[in-house]
């Protein structure tokens, strides 16, 4: 069964590059009928919060990508320990004494004669005396992952083809720190394994950490995933990341996004395929292709994404919104309306120009004049179907208006605005009394 995860670390809210990625892993997963694993990754003591998490999950509700399991690797130590004994038993993992400084300076050497700025693997040349001569001065070892320097890293990736790496030219990657907590990169190995993912799909940053990690994943003798690296989002003339204020699921919801129209954009930027105006995530699920992925970087644009929002708001079925439109406002009155917002906060201020006051509106005396006729002609109508036509048919025929002078003082009396939906929906909201009533007030 294909299996993808989505696994951020609860050290901040998600932007816009992480709801991406999980979208891709939960589009490609439901196109497979297969599972899609929520992981949160939490080994960042410090850093990741109970807050964070909770956040995590509520927006991906948010999102209506429910994930079918859920796991945290701050519960899944032991496991951990178990394949870290095994490696260290394999000789594929050594320990370390190096400060932070003395890397440092290393690397800048390294740079300063032309070569690969990488560990030099000095640790591995030590007795076991000098290890516990150093332990006996207190210096606790980091841990680092040895890489089989002879043969070459090589895989298919589902989006950037044909992938080969030199490990001469890769550092041997830190994975446990001196105090016991573990970096990223092995305590992911040991979890896809564990729980049978298939695929993983990320951004382009990762390629060198796939590299590291398949030699992990073949270390533990365990079959290697399918992998996906994705063009890096672009805001602008930069990645978009969590830590330069990229925008979270809280922004989206305060400017009034819809969670399709997020989804929509964010599944074809950076694709072949043409972004479509969609109300609900089956078209997606259906026509998901990883061939139709680009190696540009996918621009994302909140204009274009606001435009988007407005043009799926104009087809959004009544069921969808009802219960976030003002009470009373039936299905009726939400198609009348929503062919002329932008975002669903508008919905309400039509909903008030339709059942409450409204202010008397700025007119000539001569369109008041007009509107004293209209109104006469308004009284005589037939109200039990919408009478918008046969008022204006007659409104033109009598005063000899036309265009912007025939509409505008109706609109105006009736509405308070210059522009909005179409008047005959809006009359039919109104109703007969309350537009004689507006009549009578502008014209006073």
């Amino acid at each position: 069964m294909i299996t993808t995860r989505f696994a951020p670390s609860p050290t901040g809210f998600l932007h816009v590059g992480n709801i991406r990625t999980a979208l891709i892993n939960w589009l490609y997963a439901r196109h497979h009928h297969g599972r899609f694993v929520l992981r949160i990754d939490d080994t960042d003591s410090e850093r990741s919060t109970e807050e964070y998490t909770q956040a995590i999950r509520a927006d991906l509700a948010w999102l209506n990508l429910n994930p079918d399991v859920e796991y945290s690797q701050s519960k899944r130590s032991e496991l951990y320990e178990i394949r870290f004994e095994s490696l260290k038993a394999k000789g594929r993992i050594y320990p370390c004494y190096e400060t932070p400084q003395e890397l440092d300076l290393k690397r800048r050497i390294a740079i300063g004669r032309g070569l690969p700025p990488i560990y030099d693997r000095a640790a591995l040349n030590l007795t076991v005396e000098e290890r516990f001569e150093l332990e006996e001065k207190g210096i606790k070892p980091h841990w680092r992952f040895r890489l089989d320097h002879d043969h070459a890293i090589k895989w298919n990736d589902l989006i950037r083809g044909e992938q080969r790496f030199d490990p001469k030219l890769l550092s041997d990657p830190v994975i446990r720190r001196a105090d016991g907590s573990w970096l990223y990169l092995l305590p992911s190995v040991i979890d896809d394994i564990d729980m049978e993912i298939t695929t993983i799909v990320r951004g382009e940053d990762h390629v060198s950490n796939t590299a590291t990690q398949i030699q992990m994943f073949q270390a533990l003798d365990a079959e290697l995933p399918e992998f996906a690296h994705m063009a890096l989002l672009t805001g602008g003339d930069a990645k978009i990341s969590k830590r330069f204020g990229a925008d979270s699921v809280a922004d989206f919801k305060a400017d009034h996004i819809e969670p399709i129209a997020l989804e929509a954009l964010l599944a074809r930027i950076g694709t072949s395929d043409p972004v479509e105006v969609l109300t609900d995530l089956a078209p997606l699920v259906e026509n998901f292709d990883f061939s139709h992925f680009s190696r540009a970087p996918a621009r994302f644009d909140m204009a274009e994404l606001k435009h988007l929002n407005a043009r799926i708001l104009h087809i959004m079925p009544y069921e969808q919104v009802a219960d976030r439109l003002p009470e009373a406002m039936d299905a009726h009155s939400w198609e009348v309306i929503r062919p002329n917002i932008d975002d669903l906060s508008e919905a309400a201020f039509w909903w008030s120009v339709v059942k409450e006051d409204i202010a008397k509106p700025d007119l000539s005396e001569e369109d008041k004049v007009y509107l004293v006729d209209a109104m006469g002609i308004a009284k005589t109508l037939d109200w039990s179907s919408n009478p918008w036509k046969e008022w204006i048919d007659i409104l033109k025929k009598q005063s000899g208006r036309k265009g912007k002078a025939l509409f505008l003082p109706l609109r105006l009396a009736l509405t308070g605005q210059s522009h909005g939906p179409d008047m005959a929906g809006l009359l039919s909201l109104i109703g007969h009394e309350e537009t004689i009533k507006r009549l009578e007030q502008a014209v006073k």
